[in-house]
């Protein structure tokens, strides 16, 4: 379902909150005072990201009133066919260690598919969005799919450790090995939801995680449907943000190779929360 809005100003009042939640975020920055908690081992969170999600609340809620809101620190807050699904700082982890890769990433989901999208990454001011149908855009530009195809051996590949999931280290490990020597390089940085707008934008060509979150990658899949990206499960079965603990995504002629290579180390099992 498209959704019914005035795009021009509905993506100028979005991209104005962003970039207003990345300030207060980037004022904070490598600030020796920014106390962290542990919600779980090793997953982080501080003033910083609830200050953010709330923030998110107030605007977003202004933008489109016809939506409830669902955030990574307070859950869902209510239900309707029209639910923002926000992750107010993707790469916590990085942004408490100092490092810059972290991003925001909010989309708008109609009976849980998303038609709107958008990622900025404060520490560029790069803006990322797109509306079902409507293409992917990166700082305003149109990204269009790249036609020339490209060999596994010359794609670049995302991912992210498995820290979550100690069930899951021994076949992520192997299937490293088998990768190192048939692609050009392997990248983890640490903000999912940058990640998959790198693929999309073709500057990865290949990603694979586990445990990913729907506010993790809500925006990201559509930025990869709408670049004709190639979205599975570990068993090449569509995949489903609320239930596969493994997203495999590329372009079309890497998907098929990275999904050979993830399906051989992980096994048919099912792989779901």
């Amino acid at each position: 379902m498209l959704l019914e809005v005035d795009r021009y100003k509905f993506i100028e009042e979005v991209e104005r909150l962003l970039q207003g939640v990345g300030d207060f975020q980037l004022d904070h920055f490598r600030d020796l005072e920014v106390q962290e908690e542990e919600k779980e081992p090793r997953e982080l969170v501080s003033f910083v990201d609830r200050q953010s999600e709330n923030m998110l609340f107030e605007g977003l809620t202004a933008v489109y009133p016809e939506a409830e809101f669902w955030g990574e620190e307070n859950g869902k807050r209510g239900e309707a066919d029209w639910m923002w699904l926000v992750d107010p700082l993707d790469g916590t982890t990085n942004y408490l260690n100092h490092l810059d890769q972290f991003s925001i990433s909010v989309a708008l989901l109609y009976k849980g598919k998303p038609q709107f999208g958008a990622v900025y990454k404060p520490m560029s001011s790069e803006f990322f969005h797109a509306f079902k149908a409507l293409g992917f855009y990166h700082n305003h530009k149109q990204l269009h799919p790249q036609k020339t195809q490209r060999s596994f051996r010359k794609a670049m590949l995302g991912t992210g450790f498995p820290y979550r999931s100690p069930d899951l280290k021994d076949p992520f490990f192997s299937l490293i090995e088998d990768l190192m020597p048939r692609c050009r390089g392997i990248r983890r940085f640490g903000s999912a939801a940058l990640d998959l707008s790198y693929v999309a934008a073709g500057w990865l060509q290949g990603f694979w995680e586990s445990d990913l979150q729907p506010y993790d990658v809500g925006a990201g899949i559509l930025f990869l449907e709408e670049m004709g990206m190639v979205i599975s499960n570990h068993k090449g079965e569509e995949y489903d943000m609320n239930r596969d603990r493994l997203l495999v995504t590329a372009k079309p002629e890497v998907h098929v190779e990275l999904l050979d290579r993830v399906a051989h180390h992980y096994g048919s099992e099912d792989l779901t929360f």
